[in-house]
């Protein structure tokens, strides 16, 4: 991939279509049926044509989710179904090469990061509404914004949801994961006690972070209860149902305990379960890029892949002990 392949120039006054890049086709992560990571390949594509209020992003980075690998295997089926062939992805971070007809929020040769709500951000481009689309700041590196949306919104959203204050204890399931340490960074942020719930092996890097790491597993309820001695005032569960279960256990208010991922145990406890689209705006992810580029908030990347070895990259998102988040490289 070329520095630079836009091919067209600025936007028109009207701002009518800017001539596209010369290549005809893109490559991208496509699926035919549910299943595992083999069901995964890449494909040469028609290179994508942006429509009015669009532009065409040549992706530079774009993170994976374990949101991603539901859909794909089809445990999302009835919340998010697929159309085959499929293709996959939100996230992405990239060079603006061509415009849609009345854009005039970016031109040609822009740095953008952003989301797809079309499933294709895991491609070399990809056409994206404007109003899905923010500026990228200078100081973030390109796998870091290409990161950014699901992870930095998700966790946005988690806490703005149990509406933690300064001096308050809120523990957190996941705390290590590419969700949780935004989670953790973003409650310290605003004077939270965190602690951190990972595996013994995470401790160091929970610690990092800024909470007090605690191991699950067996005798997990009392170690949080050691752990705080003037009680826990939320929860947020980036992990699965057990944790819900726990925090009501515990005696947490359910309207101050938050699942991303256990929707069944949010409904049978009247718990909150918001989301990245809970949050999915450009001021929310303008805010959250603010905070990173501004080094109050840091997004690990724990591994970087070519698009060709999207199976391997799912294999270790799939292992869920990455610390910090998987992107592609197209």
């Amino acid at each position: 991939m070329t520095e630079n392949a836009a091919t067209g120039g600025a936007a028109t006054e009207s701002g009518a279509s800017a001539s596209a890049p010369t290549r005809k086709t893109a490559r991208a992560v496509r699926f035919d049926r549910y299943g595992d990571r083999d069901v995964l390949y890449v494909a040469d594509v028609p290179m994508p044509e942006p429509k009015d209020g669009e532009v065409l992003v040549e992706v530079r980075a774009a993170g994976i989710n374990p949101g991603e690998a539901a859909i794909r295997n089809g445990a999302m089926h009835d919340r998010l179904p697929a159309t085959f062939p499929s293709g996959e992805g939100s996230d992405l971070a990239g060079v603006v090469v061509a415009l849609g007809a009345g854009v005039t929020d970016f031109a040609v040769g822009d740095e953008v990061l952003g989301y797809s709500w079309e499933r294709s951000s895991h491609a070399t481009h990809a056409t994206v509404p404007v109003t899905q689309l923010i500026r990228k700041p200078p100081e973030l590196s390109w796998e870091v914004a290409g990161a950014l949306y699901i992870a930095g919104c998700t966790a946005y959203a988690a806490v703005r949801a149990v509406d933690p204050q300064a001096g308050e204890t809120v523990a957190v399931s996941g705390a290590a994961g590419g969700v949780g340490s935004i989670v953790v960074q973003l409650l310290r942020h605003r004077g939270v006690r965190v602690l951190g719930i990972a595996s013994a092996a995470s401790a160091e890097t929970v610690a990092g972070l800024g909470a007090t790491p605690v191991a699950y597993g067996d005798g997990l309820a009392d170690r949080l209860t050691a752990a705080s001695a003037d009680g826990i005032d939320a929860f947020i569960d980036l992990y699965g149902p057990e944790y819900v279960r726990l925090a009501i256990e515990l005696g947490i208010a359910p309207e101050r305990i938050e699942t991303i991922i256990s929707f069944g145990a949010a409904q049978e406890f009247g718990t909150k379960s918001d989301g990245s689209g809970d949050a999915s705006t450009r001021e929310v992810l303008s805010e959250v890029a603010s905070l990173v580029a501004e080094g109050a908030v840091t997004v690990p990347i724990a591994a970087s892949y070519p698009l060709d070895r999207i199976r391997d990259a799912f294999e270790e998102l799939e292992k869920r002990h990455t610390h910090g988040k998987i992107v592609l490289i197209p």
